[in-house]
């Protein structure tokens, strides 16, 4: 058995402390915001945060995250009312939405760290998720709004 805190929550869960958080989170969890996509750490579909920083689940094991906060898509906010998520909504952003839950969490970690990050600043942070629809004007446009409005 492995504790792990997700989303607030300590939970124990049978698992391989080898296996990958991701299929921790989507199998065992049901909790399926939190997406596969390339499974080597290269695309972000993935990202949750692990103690407040974005990090890949594919690239985690279960037993390394063991101690650790966890947050996920399902449990940024809620209601679904981060300053994030509400910005994504204002600015159009997702197209096919596959990538979105990651893109989500890698800019709501980089909102906390840093509250006012210049349009520089936010491309090299996201360009560690990838968007096959290409949406990323509109993905510096909804953090640029964020940071604004949160």
């Amino acid at each position: 058995m492995i504790n792990l805190i997700v989303n607030g929550q300590s939970v124990d869960v049978d698992a391989d402390a080898s296996t990958p958080l991701l299929w921790v989170l989507r199998d065992s969890l049901k909790m399926s915001g939190t997406r596969f996509g390339c499974g080597a750490g290269m695309c972000g579909a993935c990202t949750v945060h692990l103690d407040g920083e974005a990090t890949y689940a594919c690239q985690l094991s279960a037993g390394d995250a063991a101690g650790h906060s966890i947050t996920t898509i399902e449990g940024l906010a809620p209601e679904n009312d981060h300053p994030v998520q509400q910005a994504w909504i204002a600015e159009q952003v997702p197209q096919c939405g596959y990538c979105q839950s990651g893109q989500i969490m890698r800019a709501a970690a980089l909102l906390a760290r840093n509250p006012s990050p210049s349009r520089q600043e936010i491309v090299d942070e996201m360009s560690a998720n990838l968007c096959r629809c290409g949406t990323y004007p509109r993905i510096v446009r909804a953090i640029e709004r964020a940071s604004k409005e949160g």
